[in-house]
């Protein structure tokens, strides 16, 4: 990941694709008839330059907030921090959707991977009302929210001293109904079967936006990579590997990565696959180096995406542009703040720290121009103003009181970059302010997983793609997910709804 030279000269084109897709729902039926049919079958940088921004999300985990420089959308702030917020529970104070107090019961212990399920249930609501069709859609919508098979296994490896350690790792193979499984793979000591699940589930919708033939699937390990050595964690990848290789393949299942797990990582599996399989060149792991088998752009891609959909967004609601200061960013441990904006020499000395180095933000020092604030987040800064936000970590960071202060600072849109990083409460009180624009992960930052397809494509054709060719494919998905989003909201939906119901 390096900063691309021709941020600057990158337009954003209303173009849309003429692909035609099936639906997630259109492509299950047809699924489900299938398996009816034949019962014994089985069945998912920133290139600061002008001012123009793109950011990389994929392996940095960084949380980036964007204060314009139009007076225009400063006079905007003003006028929406004027709606104050309310804050009720998602579902209200009793779960909605009585269809899904089966699934309740059964997974009381998976909160997050519930908190999906009814995100996407209340956005699609109006579906399970239609007077001809809902009960199929309830039907349908329950038989996607069990995965259609879930692999555990233990990884044995043993650390620099020789000592035996054991981790845990799965497999979560949610939805083939599209197309092969596709999802990332993630290290990371609170990963389970729960955190999986939910990733997964958010997966199908995500890969059916792209319109690429992608099923949905999600795997990891509770394998924590901080603080271990670079041969501690190939010992690690290879009997990761060990165990996940006889479950994947190009046509079946194609992982890729996720937190904990960049180019690196995705190497050192690579090369364990290749001894045990005897095969190179198949499209069996995504996110490969450009030097074997990979495609250029991939570790920008969830980041370009993102921005190209914001720009989409601001451009087509607010009649503005994306154009401003990248003013604080974070990591686990802090937050790093730019009052006057990042320059290239700091955004130089973040990628030295995080992607060469491995280290904290907070080891900086005085080598950058921003301050560091240690135990904080962008969502919990009282005193800095900014426009629009791109939580790009994890897993519910956004808070209800972070929401709030978010419309308190009079911030028009939140783009998310993470896989749900706002929570249930969260999200009620972006909703609450028509005025934000509010668009989920599954569309935000679907980019990643669509240039994972398209090198996908780039090795079933044992070609390599130009920058340029894969950038302008990028922006026309990008351009496509929008469009749908737009169709499918309808003139009274939100950006949201509008999301979720053309992924379903």
């Amino acid at each position: 990941m390096t900063p691309d030279d021709n941020a600057d000269n990158v337009v954003c084109k209303h173009t849309h694709s003429s692909r035609k897709k099936m639906s997630t729902t259109r492509a299950l039926w047809c699924y489900y008839k299938s398996l009816c049919q034949y019962p014994m079958s089985s069945m998912s940088v920133i290139g600061i330059k002008h001012f123009y921004l793109v950011l990389t999300i994929s392996f940095i985990q960084i949380n980036l907030l964007i204060q314009t420089t139009n007076a225009s959308i400063s006079q905007h702030s003003k006028l929406a921090s004027n709606i104050m917020p309310t804050s009720p529970n998602a579902m209200g104070d009793s779960p909605k959707f009585d269809f899904l107090d089966d699934l309740r019961a059964k997974y009381p212990h998976q909160p997050v991977f519930l908190q999906a399920v009814e995100e996407m249930a209340l956005a699609i609501e109006p579906l399970f009302h239609d007077t001809v069709n809902g009960d199929f859609y309830k039907r349908a919508f329950l038989y996607m929210t069990e995965p259609e098979r879930m692999i555990s296994f233990h990884v044995p490896w043993t650390d620099d001293e020789g000592n035996l350690k054991v981790n845990r790792g799965w497999r979560v193979e949610f939805s083939s109904a599209l197309g092969p499984y596709k999802g990332g793979l993630r290290f990371h000591p609170t990963v389970d079967d729960g955190i999986l699940k939910f990733l997964g589930f958010e997966q199908i919708f995500k890969n059916a936006l792209t319109g690429l033939p992608l099923g949905g699937g999600k795997g990891g390990s509770d394998f924590d990579p901080k603080g271990k050595s670079d041969s501690e964690i190939r010992r690690f990848c290879e009997s990761f590997m060990t165990q996940l290789c006889r479950y994947i393949d190009a046509s079946t299942d194609v992982p890729a990565g996720d937190i904990g797990v960049g180019g690196r990582e995705i190497g050192f599996m690579y090369g364990q696959y290749k001894r045990l399989a005897n095969k190179h060149g198949t499209g069996v792991l995504t996110g490969k180096s450009f030097l074997f088998g990979g495609i250029h752009l991939r570790p920008e891609a969830t980041g370009y995406g993102a921005v190209y959909m914001a720009q989409h967004a601001i451009e087509d609601k607010l009649k503005e542009s994306l154009e401003g200061n990248a003013v604080p960013f974070s990591d686990s441990n802090g937050v790093l703040v730019f009052e006057d904006g990042m320059s290239l020499d700091d955004w130089n000395a973040v990628i030295d720290a995080k992607q060469v180095k491995r280290a904290r933000l907070s080891s900086l020092g005085n080598n950058i121009s921003g301050k560091y604030i240690a135990g904080q987040s962008p969502w919990t800064l009282p005193d800095l103003k900014f426009d629009f936000a791109f939580p790009c970590a994890t897993q519910n960071e956004i808070d209800k009181d972070g929401a709030s202060l978010l419309l308190e600072k009079g911030v028009m849109g939140v783009f998310e970059g993470a896989n749900l990083p706002t929570s249930a409460e969260g999200q009620q009180v972006l909703r609450s302010n028509p005025r934000v624009l509010y668009i989920p992960g599954k569309a935000a930052n679907a980019g990643g997983v669509g240039t994972s397809g398209l090198e996908m494509s780039q090795n079933a054709s044992r070609t390599q793609w130009k920058k340029e060719k894969v950038d302008a494919m990028l922006k026309e998905m990008m351009a496509d997910i929008y469009k749908q989003m737009v169709d499918a909201a309808g003139k009274e939906g939100t950006l949201e709804e509008g999301c979720n119901r053309a992924g379903f």
